[in-house]
């Protein structure tokens, strides 16, 4: 396909995501077993045909870098095209970090100005979703667009933490609020964009040199009635682990749903990520297990129920994990129970304890920590 693609995975999600971010990028959060959130946006580019894609990274991308050191599982290692992974550099002419979205592609705008595609699919990198590029863009190009927008209708209760569009009778959007207290639409922004080239070039170069270095409020918002921006609906399943803990979990647990969970592992184009060379789960003869998603290299011992167990995880014996996340490299001892918790990577609960939130919620244990 004639388009390049760009995911911003660069946000700094500390106050959303609290300690679940402070050593990981949003777009590396673990997601139903066996994935990263970064995933799903390069999976829906690369399986449009967008063989080109830019992965700009920033706060806390040490294991995002890991995750996407190697192009080939995205079928991006190619003579022509491939991965980019673009960082904050110093140079004589610049030794700042990325001030914004629309900062960050700046700072990288000789991506844009070698390329020779027309158009460029920009996408948050913590949201899971499978889209089809080929329709958008044919969308966009129908509308003879300079901007289209892929909006979600949400329930009103989700609404302030996304960007609202209001749009006439032909889906151009007439205005544009980001995180209203007082929504006047239903169509949240899911932060994807199609937007020619070279029109994105000269927008980046116009904004960036006034002072303005946000993708949002300095171009879609203060040029709205200038450009003919279009929103363009999209009714699958969409959701931002980087939105918040809350989100974060939601995500997970809908995993354990068949019709979500097969929409990314048994309906093509299937989910592409960096695979680990590990045993399968192993059962030993107490385990009682349901309704879960278990990663390889697990052994468990215990009872399992209603939760998403990633890989090289242990459960000892007599162990109960009710509607709970369990990271890369948990160790569960003997006896333990765990409920409505998320366990980051390489936790050890010692025999004995129970972890569970004294006020009904969510119980978040940090990366490493020993209980």
């Amino acid at each position: 396909m004639k388009a390049i693609g760009i995911i911003l995975a660069g946000g700094n999600s500390e106050k959303r995501m609290g300690e679940l971010t402070e050593s990981r990028a949003a777009a590396a959060m673990p997601v139903g077993g066996s994935f990263r959130a970064v995933d799903f946006p390069l999976t829906s580019m690369t399986s449009s045909g967008i063989g080109k894609i830019a992965v700009i990274t920033q706060y806390n991308s040490r294991s995002l870098h890991d995750h996407l050191v190697s192009s080939k599982w995205w079928d991006l290692g190619r003579k022509k095209g491939g991965l980019f992974v673009l960082s904050p550099y110093t140079s004589k002419d610049n030794s700042s970090w990325f001030r914004g979205t629309a900062d960050s592609m700046y700072q990288n705008i000789s991506f844009l100005k070698r390329s020779n595609e027309p158009y460029v699919a920009i996408s948050s990198g913590d949201a899971v979703y499978k889209m089809n590029y080929k329709k958008i863009i044919e969308f966009y190009k129908e509308k003879e667009a300079d901007i289209t927008i892929v909006y979600k209708r949400m329930s009103s209760d989700m609404l302030h933490k996304y960007g609202v569009m209001k749009m006439d009778q032909d889906n151009r959007v007439v205005d544009f609020e980001e995180k209203p207290l007082d929504p006047q639409s239903d169509c949240a922004s899911l932060g994807i964009y199609i937007i020619g080239r070279e029109l994105l070039i000269d927008l980046l170069e116009s904004v960036v040199s006034e002072g303005r270095y946000d993708f949002v409020r300095d171009i879609v918002i203060r040029l709205r009635k200038r450009l003919k921006i279009y929103g363009y609906e999209f009714d699958g399943y969409w959701s931002s682990v980087g939105a918040g803990i809350e989100e974060y979990y939601r995500t997970n647990m809908d995993f354990l749903n068949k019709d979500v969970r097969d929409v990314f592992t048994k309906q093509e184009p299937f989910i592409d990520t960096k695979p680990k060379d590990e045993p399968p789960v192993k059962y030993n003869a107490n385990a009682e297990v349901s309704n879960c998603v278990i990663g390889s290299g697990t052994i468990i011992n215990g009872t399992v129920e209603n939760s998403v167990v990633f890989r090289r995880v242990f459960i000892g014996d007599r162990a109960v994990i009710k509607n709970s996340i369990l990271m890369e490299g948990c160790y569960i001892g003997d006896d333990c129970v765990i409920e409505n918790a998320i366990l980051d990577k390489n936790v050890v609960v010692t025999s004995g304890k129970n972890i569970y939130a004294d006020d009904g919620g969510l119980k978040v244990i940090k990366k490493n920590s020993v209980i």
